[in-house]
């Protein structure tokens, strides 16, 4: 699992998907590739109609099976903060990396003729700055954290939202 995570308020999410824009910006991506997605999931059907959107982008999971699908070693995990990135001079574009996600995450670029994914801007964090996706989040519902502060932040949250049902 990477040191790294984006999470999302989806309460605060409008589904402007500037995210989107601002990561297709950054990384110079073609038509149809995205490398995070806002996906819409449901509808409330209510005095208040809204639709809901969740923020998908890759996991970087701990065991990566895109990383070992590879077969040129184009896709890689840095060691310091596991962190799943495509090194797009080894890709021979052979899509194994694609089928072997269970998330279908990487994307074929058909403009290159590689496969990309979201890195969680590998270089921004090496530079001290947050991922483009989230600095350029509209509503600010997109959070630059670590799975331990995600997940106390979560349990207050919880434990917050118990309390006011309580009084």
């Amino acid at each position: 699992m990477s040191k790294y995570l984006i999470v999302q308020d989806v309460k605060d999410c409008i589904g402007c998907r500037a995210c989107e824009v601002h990561c297709k910006d950054k990384n110079n991506s073609g038509p149809g590739v995205y490398n995070c997605r806002m996906i819409e999931v449901a509808h409330e059907e209510s005095a208040n109609f809204r639709v809901n959107f969740v923020y998908l982008n890759c996991f970087h999971c701990k065991k990566p099976w895109c990383v070992d699908a590879c077969p040129t070693g184009a896709m890689r995990q840095r060691q310091e903060d596991g962190i799943v990135w495509v090194e797009g001079s080894a890709c021979v574009g052979c899509k194994a990396c694609i089928t072997a996600c269970p998330w279908t995450v990487p994307h074929w670029n058909a403009d290159n003729g590689k496969v990309e994914k979201c890195d969680l801007c590998k270089d921004r964090i090496d530079e001290g700055l947050e991922p483009a996706c989230v600095t350029k989040c509209t509503t600010g519902c997109l959070r630059f954290t670590t799975p331990a502060k995600a997940s106390q932040a979560r349990r207050q949250a919880f434990a917050e939202q118990l309390m006011k049902h309580r009084r």
